[in-house]
């Protein structure tokens, strides 16, 4: 098993969503950046991940999905009425991908990226990389349970 971490602003998808949704799980859909599309090609179902709310007032942490379906071609791709429309990607030759995450649970209270940033063992961690934008990235065993321990 794999674990991840997702950005959202939680206006758009939160923690909340996720647990209010039907079957608890909701199309992880409309990532445009290359290297966040290759991570969601590779997640896997059973894979943990947890779900970060960002542009919003308080940013940080919020709870745990799991994937229930791999990667599949992102549909919103495809439909021209879609932001995430894509008119040089084919059913053929899809060149972005989507998963399903289902809930699993709300943190006690949400871990902020302040918190996170002064954790001691997390400093390769990717999420508090000066730069880095990535809306999907990969957590390494030992950060998730640093995380988590602090959750």
């Amino acid at each position: 098993m794999t674990r991840w971490l997702v950005k959202t602003e939680p206006s758009e998808c939160s923690i909340a969503d996720f647990a209010a949704a039907d079957n608890q799980t909701i199309p992880w859909d409309g990532v445009r950046n290359y290297q966040a599309r290759n991570f969601l090609a590779q997640m896997q179902e059973g894979d943990e991940v947890l779900v970060y709310h960002s542009s919003c007032k308080r940013i940080g942490i919020a709870g745990i999905v799991r994937v229930v379906r791999s990667a599949y071609p992102d549909p919103s791709q495809f439909d021209p009425d879609s932001p995430y429309h894509d008119s040089k990607s084919t059913p053929e030759k899809p060149r972005w991908q989507a998963v399903d995450l289902a809930y699993v649970r709300t943190l006690p209270h949400l871990l902020p990226l302040d918190t996170i940033k002064a954790m001691p063992g997390l400093d390769g961690f990717p999420l508090i990389r000066r730069g880095n934008r990535l809306s999907v990235m990969p957590v390494t065993d030992e950060q998730w349970h640093i995380l988590l321990a602090n959750a």
